[in-house]
Order: structure tokens, then C-alpha cells, then sequence
């Protein structure tokens, strides 16, 4: 077979690609991380064990309606998938399914804490003797602290960053627009005075309407959005956590007592 091959023209109309992106993982193989699966393993336990008291204590149906349980147990399943790759020295998730847990459970964080918890907003649910006790408290404090925060440092301090493209964020919304039909569905079937007929105060259309409802979560979407692309920003500048401790412990202390092309010690 000749050595030297002549260069083929250029086909017309197409032109040559100049840059090309290559991830992280393609050129590193990867290897086992047994603190990242024992950390993972913990949150998905967190997670699980928090969904199990709420449905527990309350009706199993109403209880896996919420998107807060349901986010929940997305984590407990990718983060236990995430612990066994981790684990067995596997390639990681993608980042497209990775990041999509971490938007929604921040979400389930972030209105919990900034709309739900909050009193002086009209959407509040807390408020006069509804104070949380007992495994209601622990389930409560699981599912809308413990998980959102073991999630966000999983991904800042253990997870490689990925090339998430723009249109992830919207994307990831599918979901939440999703919920929002079934919620939606969901109370105009059941007969009023149902308890917890429409499950969160923003989209109870017995109390601001349809046209209150599509307003108050036209302006949450846009908060999603805005979070979503963050995520992808932040995800193109931040450090990637896993390849810094790969080169320390890859980097040898040198040997200054002596060389190894001379004899003797100096």
C-alpha cells in the first residue's frame, strides 16, 4: 500500500470543519472514585429516605403527585446509577440528564425556601399552627434542604464539567411544563373541596383563576429559564474538579538528594 497519498479535493458546498470540541473523558480514562460513590450512595439514600416518610405519613397517591417527591426520587435513582459508574471506573451520565436533576431539584429548593417557607408571600404554606414536628420535620428537611445542597456540591466539587449547549435549558423546561399540565388535569377532575385539589398555591385556579395561574407560572418559567442557562454558563467556566486531583496525585515529588545519571550522594 503507497505511503504518500495525494490530498483529495474539497468537495463543493461543504466546508472544512476547523474546530472541533473533544470532552474531558474521551482523552482521560476514567478511573475508580470510591469516596464520589460512597458520597453518591448517601444522597440517594437521603433522597429515598425522605420520599419513604412522606408517603409514610400521608396519602401514597397525593404524596408522589408533588413535584418536590418526584424530583426526589430522580435523584435517588441517578445519583445511585451515578455512585455504581463511580464505583465500578465507568464512564459518568450525561451531562444533559446530570444537569436536568440539578435544575429540578433546585427548583424544588429554591421555591420551597424563597416562596413556600416564606410568609410574606402570597403563596405562603406555613404559617399559624402548621409548624412541621416529629418525621414530618426530618422528611421536610430532607426533601427541600439536604438534597438540593448535596446535589449542587456534588456537581461543583465531583462532577467533570460537559458541553451543554444553550438548548438544554430549554429543554430541561419540558418537565416543569409537563407538571404543570397534570397539575392542571389533575384538579379540574376532582370535585371541589377536595384537599389539596390543586397541589401548589400558584396554581390553584379556584383562587386566581386560569388566567391568574398562567401568569404566575409564566413568571416562575422565566425564573427556570434564567437558573437553566446558568447552569450552562457556569458549567463552560468552572474548573473541572476530577482532572486537579488527577494531576496531583499524578505529580511525583522530585528527587533532589541525588540524579540518577551521576553515582553517589552529593
Amino acid at each position: 500500500m503507497p505511503r504518500d497519498i495525494p490530498d483529495l479535493p474539497a468537495i463543493p458546498g461543504i466546508l472544512p470543519s476547523t474546530r472541533s470540541f473533544v470532552p474531558a473523558t474521551a482523552v482521560v480514562a476514567p478511573a475508580r472514585r470510591p469516596a464520589t460513590a460512597a458520597y453518591r450512595v448517601l444522597v440517594a439514600l437521603a433522597a429515598a429516605a425522605g420520599v419513604a416518610i412522606d408517603i409514610k405519613l400521608g396519602n401514597p397517591a397525593r404524596a408522589l403527585s408533588y413535584f418536590t417527591i418526584q424530583t426526589n426520587l430522580l435523584v435517588a435513582a441517578v445519583f445511585a446509577v451515578s455512585a455504581r459508574r463511580a464505583w465500578s471506573a465507568r464512564r459518568p451520565l450525561p451531562g444533559v440528564l446530570t444537569g436536568g436533576t440539578l435544575i429540578y431539584i433546585l427548583i424544588t429548593g429554591l421555591v420551597y425556601h424563597l416562596i413556600l417557607a416564606n410568609e410574606p408571600t402570597p403563596f405562603s404554606m406555613t404559617g399559624g399552627n402548621d409548624t412541621l414536628s416529629g418525621w414530618h420535620a426530618v422528611a421536610n428537611m430532607l426533601l427541600h434542604t439536604v438534597t438540593p445542597i448535596a446535589v449542587v456540591l456534588d456537581w461543583l466539587l465531583l462532577t467533570r464539567p460537559t458541553p451543554l449547549a444553550l438548548r438544554n435549558a430549554a429543554t430541561w423546561l419540558l418537565y416543569p411544563l409537563a407538571y404543570l399540565a397534570f397539575c392542571l388535569a389533575r384538579g379540574a377532575m376532582l370535585s371541589p373541596g377536595t384537599p389539596a385539589r390543586y397541589l401548589y398555591p400558584f396554581v390553584d385556579v379556584d383562587r386566581h383563576g386560569y388566567g391568574g395561574v398562567l401568569g404566575n407560572t409564566a413568571i416562575l418559567g422565566v425564573a427556570f429559564y434564567a437558573l437553566a442557562l446558568l447552569i450552562v454558563v457556569l458549567d463552560h467556566v468552572r474548573p473541572d474538579p476530577v482532572r486537579r486531583r488527577l494531576r496531583r496525585r499524578l505529580r511525583r515529588p522530585e528527587n533532589r538528594i541525588s540524579s540518577p545519571a551521576t553515582s553517589g550522594l552529593k
